[in-house]
């Protein structure tokens, strides 16, 4: 790691899928399709953020199509 990585403000971001990700906080405009979480700081500060909340990293898509799947097969 060198100085400038450890001095840089890192942003969380999510997308609509609830994947994280991290964006330095100088680089002003964030990707379309994400969006701030609220948390910034030093990147293994971010980093333990997200792992501490990212606990299941299948996209928001296939979560909700497991989920209605299973409802169906209880239905029946």
């Amino acid at each position: 790691m060198n100085a400038q990585e450890n001095n840089t403000i890192y942003l969380v971001v999510a997308n609509h899928e609830e994947q994280y990700s991290i964006w330095p906080k100088w680089k002003k405009e964030i990707p379309a399709g994400w969006k701030c979480v609220g948390k910034e700081g030093f990147k293994e500060e971010c980093l333990t953020y997200i792992k501490n909340t990212w606990k299941d990293m299948r996209p928001l898509s296939l979560r909700r199509a497991m989920m209605e799947d299973a409802e169906i097969q209880f239905k029946n």
